[in-house]
């Protein structure tokens, strides 16, 4: 039987009423474990110190969130391999489970001791790799108009791969500036690539995005503002990774527009990525200097309040994730139109909110931002 037969058989057993037993274990365990993670971390010592990139003026905040993050997908997925029908365990999968497992010790080192920019890219590679080597890439595109099939070369499909996961990866590590944006944006995210994974009969990556879903809405009560812990590198590197294979997971056949869905359910970070880019290149700042120039820091600026400008990019978060979720309905030439009205739409949404003027462009550092004190 091939693949797409396997697929349709095994999607209708995929009960949206099973994942709510891993979802609910997820949620849990992360909830009950994030006190006890907060507690390690400052023991260790592990704890965030303000710094002219930030916008947070407390100090000693605990660091290492994603160990409860983490936590929490380990429960949903061991309950989801017990509890959802013909769930089994794949390659594809021990491979995303080792990438991610590989990350979250970089994470966790990175927190404790700090590592350089060329190190945490050299380990983000070797993991992405191992993702890649068990599956999880892209092996065809499809021609829109004509739905030809065009098969990659292997070598183009595991750059591509590494690229996005890499990509992915620091995309949601530069948007975790603010007490709980990371981990709202990244659920949202995570819950729109579980639909995605759903739909295409995915078990397996229904059951990861079920506990990392689980995990983020568990941690985020202890995370958002005032925030009480912090993700760290531990989990924004962690989440940022997961996240990639989850969306090569659930979209392993890729067509040339269907691989604009995971780009749109992830728009926020990878625009927030591209304009750092672009802005520290036209004022000839090294690429990955900090500023106080990302998306969130000009809502920050705009709204005066940490919590408006988080909800602000949750919104714009989820427009993106329903607008992904439409053009899974899509096909052909109106597939193509619709797209051409969204990036429009979506530079001139960018340009609104000044974030495509040379203005916005600043210096390392960044002016200071006004926030207004959150009550406790």
């Amino acid at each position: 039987m091939g693949e797409s037969a396997v697929l349709r058989a095994t999607h209708r057993d995929v009960d949206a009423g099973e994942t709510l037993i891993p979802l609910t274990a997820a949620f849990g365990v992360a909830l009950l474990a994030t006190p006890a993670v907060a507690s390690l971390a400052r023991r260790a010592g592990v704890v965030d110190r303000p710094s002219p990139r930030g916008v947070s003026v407390r100090s000693d905040i605990p660091l290492l969130g994603g160990l409860a993050v983490a936590a929490g997908l380990a429960a949903g997925l061991a309950v989801g391999a017990a509890t959802v029908t013909r769930f089994e365990s794949t390659q594809r999968l021990a491979g995303a489970l080792l990438g991610a497992l590989l990350v979250l010790a970089l994470g966790v080192w990175d927190d404790r001791r700090g590592l350089g920019a060329r190190t945490k890219f050299t380990v983000q590679i070797l993991a992405a790799m191992i993702a890649v080597g068990a599956g999880l890439r892209i092996s065809y595109l499809t021609e829109p108009t004509t739905r030809t099939l065009l098969e990659l070369p292997e070598w183009v499909g595991w750059a591509v791969s590494v690229v996005w996961i890499v990509g992915v990866t620091n995309a949601i590590n530069l948007i975790d500036g603010l007490d709980g944006l990371a981990t709202g944006v990244s659920a949202i995210i995570c819950a729109t690539l579980t639909v995605l994974a759903w739909q295409g009969g995915h078990i397996v990556g229904t059951c990861l995005g079920i506990g990392l879903l689980g995990g983020l809405l568990g941690f985020l009560p202890w995370n958002f503002p005032p925030a009480r812990i912090f993700l760290g590198d531990t989990g924004a590197l962690f989440v940022g990774f997961t996240l990639a294979v989850l969306s090569l997971e659930g979209y392993r056949q890729l067509s040339l527009l269907p691989f604009v869905v995971p780009v749109l359910v992830l728009a926020v970070p990878i625009l927030d990525t591209a304009m750092s880019i672009v802005r520290r290149l036209r004022i000839r700042a090294p690429i990955f200097s900090a500023d106080r120039q990302h998306m969130h820091h000009r809502l920050l600026e705009a709204r005066g309040s940490t919590r408006a400008a988080v909800l602000q990019v949750y919104f714009l978060s989820a427009c993106f994730s329903l607008i992904a979720l439409s053009f899974t309905r899509l096909q052909g030439l109106v597939a193509v139109g619709c797209l051409v009205a969204v990036v429009v739409l979506t530079f001139r949404m960018l340009w609104n909110l000044g974030l495509l003027s040379r203005a916005a462009d600043g210096r390392p550092g960044g002016p200071p931002v006004s926030v207004e004190k959150e009550s406790p």
